[in-house]
């Protein structure tokens, strides 16, 4: 892998977890910090994004996060990391706004002390009534609004309320119309790197809604994913060999050179192994890789499965 064409360039990762894997970052950020010999030095981290369990106003995964907020709070601030809430939820009503639980989490967080911090949201309703009452945050276009057409992609990245737009996976690649980006909306574009989906997916919106719905807590039945190999679960080996996947040589040789510096990892709903897989794929020179693993898997405090 060639670095020749990063003229100081940084690629800057939107990582999973950040209530679901708190105890992972607890070990994690400290080598950042003080080993940064082991990590590629174009890459930082841009955010860490996530939310706790029970939270009505979540989406694209069910989370299931219980570390303490106060905790995740200041450990993000510890490191100048920007924390996201996944407030996704694409289904919510008016009266759902009110949740104390949300809003709770919102006055905790809007009022950092360093890096600012954002919210990922779906609906509009969400979006306008956070505007009003947690100025202070930034806003992250979600993935789960499953943004396929390039037009409507690019009408996204055009609105001011948003930082950031995720596109869904099945544009990574297009480079023909991703080229005629401005740099200004080439900076809002957040790619998804590592989806296991199947890139053909038509169900992909169905699948988001009844997470959704299962989050406010609705009596509805589970979404059946009807790909070939969906009984298999989530596997990196898959992810990799599908189409949309893009992995530290694209990132270095192409998005970078082409003025993209933003890439989300995706893994809420996945295990501490796995992501800490992702962070050694990502972020971390392979002849340091072993230092990292043995820093974390020797720490008994954590449960990595």
């Amino acid at each position: 892998m060639s670095i020749d064409n990063l003229q100081r360039k940084t690629a800057y990762y939107h990582l999973p977890g950040l209530f679901e894997f708190y105890e992972l970052y607890r070990l994690f950020l400290p080598l950042f910090r003080g080993h940064r010999e082991y990590f590629y030095d174009w890459c930082e981290i841009g955010s860490i994004y996530g939310a706790p369990a029970d939270c009505i106003w979540g989406g694209g995964r069910v989370g299931f996060g219980d570390a303490d907020p106060g905790d995740v709070l200041a450990l993000m601030q510890e490191y100048g990391i920007s924390a996201r809430l996944t407030f996704s939820n694409s289904l919510l009503e008016e009266e759902h706004l009110s949740d104390k639980r949300c809003n709770a989490l919102c006055s905790l967080f809007e009022k950092n002390e360093g890096e600012k911090n954002g919210v990922i949201v779906h609906s509009d309703l969400l979006l306008n009534y956070l505007k009003i009452y947690y100025p202070q945050f930034y806003f992250v276009s979600s993935t789960t609004k499953v943004l396929t057409d390039f037009d409507r992609f690019v009408e996204e990245v055009q609105r001011k309320d948003f930082l950031y737009v995720v596109p869904d996976f099945r544009l990574n690649k297009q480079f023909d119309r991703l080229d005629t980006l401005s740099k200004s909306q080439k900076d809002k574009v957040e790619f998804l790197c590592n989806e296991c989906c199947s890139f053909g997916c038509k169900e992909r919106s169905a699948c988001y809604e009844t997470v959704s719905r299962k989050t406010l807590g609705e009596n509805c039945p589970e979404h059946v994913c009807t790909a070939p190999d969906a009984k298999e679960g989530y596997r990196f080996s898959k992810a990799m060999d599908n189409p949309g996947f893009i992995g530290i040589d694209d990132i270095v040789n192409t998005y970078l050179p082409k003025g993209y510096s933003n890439f989300k990892i995706e893994g809420r709903g996945l295990g501490s192994a796995l992501i800490l897989e992702f962070l050694l794929y990502y972020m971390i020179k392979p002849q340091y890789q072993m230092h990292v693993r043995e820093a974390v898997y020797l720490d008994n405090m954590l449960d990595l499965f």
